[in-house]
């Protein structure tokens, strides 16, 4: 059975139209004779969104009882046996009840693709995973309910449902999003301007990637490799020399030119896993690359040129920069070079020759290290010197061989000189051995004159096989020796990033590892002093240098403390203790010291951001305050103030029931207002760390009852069901009881009448869990967050609603206590506070589900 389709209608933000637009589609294909039905559409009271159904099929849903309250889901299992052609289903990310076959709304519509059913769906942008963080940066909301994005990605079709943040804005003005009593409190916080603005973009941003995909499979179906200029992609091409900052600069103003250009740097190594650039100075170029937004990429190849515009077609790039040859003139009358190389293969790639101060410096490499150990190439110049005489009196001792064969045995011996020591002995044993076959064994004898020219070519032939064969013999040593010290440098830069991976502090990880690679005693990160940048002697002075980071024992305090120096830039300096190192150690360490460093930076960043967390938040706590003293507070003392100067004019004669009504009204003020007075200075307490706790023991089934007896008779008609053998809390007596009324007394607020909030309580895992339920409203999940935050009230601001410090003391309180309190979404519709608490001792759960 194949497949069936699926298409997302994607949006930035609630009410641009995606549900409107998805009951379009399906009108649409109900006209041309599809079978469509509805599985479930969520209109939110929307009159418009609701018409739109119009005759479409609408699969009852199921009905769930969580909890005491009755609820409605999608029925999956008739939709799959009705099997229409298309189904309708919403909210992509929505979270099923308990209770239902699946978790997560997505699973019920794979199961509906499994079964050949196409379907269409939506999905807002924020709750996609990968987006979750970026959207709660920007918005202030986390938001619970994400979608995998490999889930989105591979639908085959997803349209954008776009609506400028302007006109969304008028949307929710008209009332055609929210209900009227949200509307005040969505404008000023999720709908602002620039929210939705950001919102936008980013959904453009990832349809543009979705869009990019579909053109390289496209591509990659149809066998194109030549460059579409879709958009702008710089290439950079990188060697590991110095010039590199110079071209990924030079790159990344190419790429900023154009809007949503991509900047990709690449590095191709040799493919026989041989050492070539500098990894000291790859790290610190993949550093610069992607700190400037870019990627770094590492491809093999041993055609340079070729490996360049292989990756740069792979990735549709529009230009590639490369660095003016570092070779000679002499060096380029024999080869045009990689960039001239790599201009005329381009095609319509353009190709930028970046100028650099390294032009024409010439590629300084390494030392070349001797193929061979000392000792054998001792046994190779022993070896010619006695075996090549012993070789030819033996050879004169068997008069029947010719010269043919007398050169051939040479030939022998000159190979077997090269594989015991190396070159040098065996171009010695060729040269002797000529001269030996020309004075012994080619007529005239004794002599060095070659009478025949069939013997001047043979003892030619033999020197150069000789000499071909020494070489080739030499730099199979010499590689061999080169490819198992790179792959010693791999495993051990491979162990390392798997270490700091792992590790909490990358740093010291990384230094650990360093000394326990090499056998040092100590590994110390010095950094300069400002004021001693300049001085003379500087690397003598102890006093100049701090040590920002060291493992082992007594660790260097300056850089001639220590055998081994990496300068990494003009200030830091990693420094090794214990022994010196081989110079072909250095390339390695200065990679480890490269990597340091960039370690070193990000524990400072992450320090001086968790520094400046409390004092931003302390700032706005600041003036949050100054704002509520100025304005909330002045609503009750302007009400109180107002009832006792009517009572004391004596321009009207009040009766006896204005007067109650008007000290009822003074009262009523100035018992808010100290109430309003206690939360700000609890708050104050809570945000500087004075607030006392005295943990002990205490039943909810008793703090219960004290919070309503505070709230009065309007707590009278809350129902509470408390199970007899719930564990006792551990909490404070007089905390634990400001946070109930607070939360009750929320509740009761927003309750419709004659339907009072329900009290639960419950023990898991450790926890008693305490729910206060209303059927009220709700508050849209997107604004749970915000009700905590002090000083929101999402809108609405009157005389017995106070400055918005209730829910956001009591979570203080409930943190402060070791406890937590979350919103969720009453089944059926209203808020569901949850307070849990620590379980003073321990107790098997009750019934019901596990959050």
């Amino acid at each position: 059975m194949p497949r069936g389709e699926l298409r997302i209608y994607l949006g930035a933000a609630p009410g641009v139209g995606k549900t409107y637009a998805m009951l379009e589609e399906a009108q649409r294909r109900a006209e041309r004779g599809t079978d469509v039905v509805i599985g479930f559409v969520e209109t939110h009271g929307r009159k418009h969104t609701a018409a739109m159904i119009g005759e479409l099929e609408i699969v009852p849903r199921r009905t769930i009882t969580y909890r005491g309250t009755e609820f409605t889901e999608m029925d999956l299992d008739t939709v799959l046996a009705r099997r229409p052609e298309v189904a309708l289903v919403d909210e992509l990310a929505h979270t099923n009840v308990p209770g239902s076959r699946n978790s997560k709304r997505w699973h019920d519509i794979q199961e509906l693709l499994d079964a050949g059913i196409t379907v269409l769906t939506t999905v807002n942008i924020q709750h996609l995973e990968s987006l979750n963080d970026v959207v709660a940066q920007i918005t202030g909301t986390t938001q619970r309910e994400t979608v995998p994005d490999q889930i989105v990605r591979a639908a085959e079709q997803v349209e954008l449902v776009d609506m400028t943040p302007e006109a969304l804005r008028r949307r929710m003005a008209h009332g055609n999003i929210y209900r009227p009593d949200k509307i005040d409190a969505a404008l000023g916080n999720y709908f602002r301007v620039g929210n939705l603005t950001a919102l936008r973009e980013l959904a453009l941003l990832w349809l543009a990637d979705k869009v990019d995909e579909q053109l390289d499979a496209y591509r990659a179906q149809q066998g194109i490799s030549a460059t579409w200029e879709a958009r702008e992609r710089v290439v950079v091409a990188l060697t590991g020399g110095p010039e590199g900052g110079t071209l990924i600069r030079r790159a990344a103003r190419i790429a900023a030119r154009s809007k949503g250009a991509d900047l990709l740097a690449v590095h191709v190594a040799r493919s026989d896993g041989l050492a070539g650039a500098d990894p000291a100075q790859l790290a610190r170029q993949r550093v610069l690359v992607e700190s400037l937004g870019g990627t770094y990429h590492q491809v093999l190849g041993t055609d340079i040129p070729a490996a360049l515009l292989d990756f740069a077609r792979g990735v549709n790039a529009t230009q590639l920069v490369l660095g003016a040859s570092r070779r000679g003139r002499f060096a380029q009358l024999f080869s045009r070079g990689v960039g001239v190389t790599t201009t005329a293969l381009s095609g319509p790639i353009d190709v930028h020759l970046v100028t650099h101060a390294e032009v024409r410096r010439g590629r300084p490499g390494p030392a070349v290290p001797a193929a061979l150990s000392r000792r054998r190439r001792l046994y190779g110049l022993a070896l010619t010197v006695a075996g090549m005489p012993a070789l030819t009196a033996l050879l004169r001792a068997l008069p029947d061989l010719t010269l043919t064969n007398d050169i051939l045995i040479f030939l022998a011996a000159v190979v077997g000189v090269a594989l015991v020591g190396g070159l040098w002995p065996a171009l010695l044993a060729a040269l002797g051995g000529s001269l030996l076959l020309n004075w012994f064994f080619a007529p005239p004898y004794y002599t060095l004159t070659i009478a025949e020219a069939d013997n001047l070519l043979a003892l030619g032939v033999f020197v150069g096989v000789a000499v071909a064969v020494s070489w080739v013999v030499d730099l199979a040593a010499r590689r061999t020796r080169e490819a198992a010290r790179a792959s010693a440098d791999a495993q051990t830069l491979a162990t390392v990033a798997g270490n700091v991976l792992r590790g909490q502090r990358p740093l010291p990880a990384l230094l650990e590892r360093l000394r326990e690679t090499f056998a040092l005693r100590a590994v110390s990160v010095l950094e300069l002093a400002a004021e001693a940048a300049g001085r003379p002697g500087r690397d003598r002075e102890e006093e100049a240098w701090r040590v920002v980071a060291s493992v082992g024992e007594a660790p260097a305090g300056s850089p001639s403390a220590g055998e081994t120096t990496v300068p990494v830039d003009d200030r830091l300096t990693v420094v090794l203790s214990g022994r010196r190192l081989e110079a072909a150690d250095r390339r390695i360490i200065e990679a480890f010291a490269a990597q340091a460093a960039v370690a070193l930076r990000q524990e400072r960043l992450a320090e001086e951001a968790a520094a400046a967390r409390p004092l931003a938040e302390a700032d706005r706590m600041r003036t949050a305050l100054l704002a509520a003293v100025s304005h909330d507070l002045r609503t009750p003392l302007a009400s109180a103030k107002a009832a006792v100067s009517s009572l004391r004019s004596r321009d009207v004669d009040f009766d006896a029931e204005d007067r109650d009504e008007l000290l009822a009204t003074a009262d009523e003020s100035l018992d808010r207002l100290g109430r309003l007075v206690a939360n700000l200075l609890d708050m104050s307490r809570l945000q500087a760390g004075a607030l006392g706790i005295t943990a002990s023991a205490i039943g909810l089934e008793d703090a219960v009852p004290r919070a309503l007896d505070e709230l009065g008779p309007q707590a009278a008609d809350v129902t509470t069901d408390i199970p007899a053998d719930l564990p006792a809390a551990t909490a404070d007596p007089g905390l634990l009881e400001r946070v109930l009324v607070n939360l009750v007394a929320n509740a009761l607020r927003h309750s419709p009448p004659g339907r009072p909030p329900t009290i639960t309580a419950s023990a898991h895992s450790g926890q008693v869990e305490l729910r206060v339920i209303d059927t009220g409203p709700g508050i849209a999940e997107d604004q749970w967050e915000q009700v905590f935050l002090p000083f929101q009230r999402l809108g609405d601001r009157d005389n017995t609603t106070g400055v918005g410090l209730g829910l956001a003391l009591s979570r203080g309180l409930a943190e402060a206590m070791g406890g937590s309190i979350t919103p969720e979404t009453t089944p059926g519709g209203g808020l569901t506070m949850v307070l849990r608490l620590p379980a003073a001792t321990p107790a098997e759960p009750t019934e019901g589900p596990q959050e």
